[in-house]
């Protein structure tokens, strides 16, 4: 889990994916509509993924991918994300996390 927080630290939004998984496409792109820049760690590319995968696992989260992490917390996976989004709780903490900066609803 220390790399899971090391992988997180100081950076504003974070998501942990597999390339191939189509949920966490959803969910990458999802947030990009909020004009956020996520860092992306794609676990199938990486030489320590499984172990990367075992500790989000660890955390909770289950599937292991799309795992997100909003200013530092773990916040989940793509349902979690998107409840957030419908609870209009979403943004508020994309913009306390400095993620976005502005958001003008249409």
């Amino acid at each position: 889990m220390d790399t899971v927080a090391r992988l997180v630290d100081e950076k504003p939004l974070v998501i942990f994916s597999k390339s191939s998984c189509c949920m966490s496409h959803s969910t990458k792109s999802f947030l990009r509509g909020f004009g956020a820049n996520p860092t992306i760690y794609e676990l199938d590319q990486m030489p320590n993924g499984q172990q990367i995968e075992r500790a989000l696992l660890q955390l909770g989260c289950r599937p292991s991918v799309p795992a997100v992490f909003i200013g530092q917390q773990f916040v989940g996976g793509n349902n979690t994300v998107m409840g957030l989004h419908v609870q209009n709780k979403l943004v508020p903490l994309l913009m306390r996390a400095k993620a976005i900066w502005i958001w003008n609803e249409k």
